[in-house]
């Protein structure tokens, strides 16, 4: 009788482990199922004047009236980058984090090589945009001009890279400039100060930022901007493979006088709701501004 308990303990044992072990592989196998494959997706962009390419100290006829320029800077932040599927859904892009070029969701796109008029830029360039997301079937492209809340209004001397650079922050209220392209003319003074006011027109840089920041009381940091002025970009037909999304400098200023200067304001564009220098570059960003309502952009466009 003893043996005989001790054989069936012994089997119910051996029963139990079996059934132990094919429930851990099943689970296991589901996992695996369950967990798709990733794919790297790169997103190429280019910076151009109509049909040229863009490059720095070259001239350019751009506006109305149409105005010879020089370009001596062409820089933008995009975020929250995501692929639309067949259905329409938005997949986030998880970006590569390369420690220079993509910090968390935002990366820092960059045409300059401070090379002739674009002394204050960097050496190194960038033109992509580079992440994983799950396999599947995407036909779309969608991405956020700008920099998040959360991020825009921290330190740039502190800051992880992309956002270290001092050149591309206002200060701690109004953060990053989300865009910063830089123009001058034969007509402009090279001698005022960028973001300073002059009645007299001082070059045409064009600073994408929020604006309408409010600081909460003992913090140097905002706890809202009332014109966030970040653009939400959407292109429906999109391969990343054979697409390349371009920025259209000719397109932003199409309609903007670039030999004048609204009186009492700062140079260019500053993305100040009361500069009427502004309306139509805001109005291109695809942005409301000065009381009307965003329109569709017309700065990015796809070839």
């Amino acid at each position: 009788m003893q043996l005989a308990i001790k054989l069936t303990k012994s089997v119910l044992s051996k029963i139990a482990i079996a059934t132990t072990t094919t429930t851990i592989i099943f689970h296991h196998a589901l996992g695996l199922a369950s967990a798709a494959p990733n794919q790297e997706i790169t997103i190429k962009f280019a910076a151009k004047v109509a049909q040229k390419p863009f490059e720095c100290g070259k001239i350019y006829t751009l506006g109305k009236p149409a105005t010879k320029v020089t370009a001596s800077d062409f820089r933008f932040y995009v975020s929250d980058v995501a692929l639309i599927d067949i259905n329409g859904k938005a997949t986030p892009l998880t970006l590569t984090q390369d420690g220079k070029w993509q910090y968390q969701n935002v990366a820092l796109l960059d045409f300059e090589n401070k090379t002739g008029s674009c002394a204050n830029g960097t050496v190194e360039t960038r033109n992509q945009v580079i992440g994983t997301v799950p396999q599947g079937k995407y036909q779309g492209l969608q991405f956020t001009l700008g920099v998040p809340f959360n991020l825009n209004h921290a330190d740039s001397v502190t800051a992880e890279s992309p956002l270290n650079l001092t050149s591309l922050w206002w200060n701690w209220l109004f953060g990053y400039k989300f865009a910063r392209i830089d123009l001058e003319s034969a007509k402009h003074s090279a001698n005022v100060k960028h973001d300073q006011p002059n009645h007299q027109a001082s070059g045409f840089p064009i600073h994408l930022g929020s604006t309408a920041c409010q600081a909460s009381e003992g913090s140097q940091k905002p706890s809202k901007c009332n014109n966030p002025n970040t653009a939400k970009v959407v292109i429906a037909k999109f391969d990343p493979n054979k697409n390349v999304v371009v920025a259209d400098l000719a397109a932003l200023v199409a309609n903007t006088n670039l030999t004048v200067n609204e009186p009492n304001t700062p140079p260019g564009c500053m993305s100040s709701p009361d500069d009427r220098d502004c309306i139509s570059i805001m109005e291109n960003f695809g942005l409301p501004f000065a009381g009307k309502s965003a329109s569709r952009q017309k700065f990015f466009r796809l070839e």
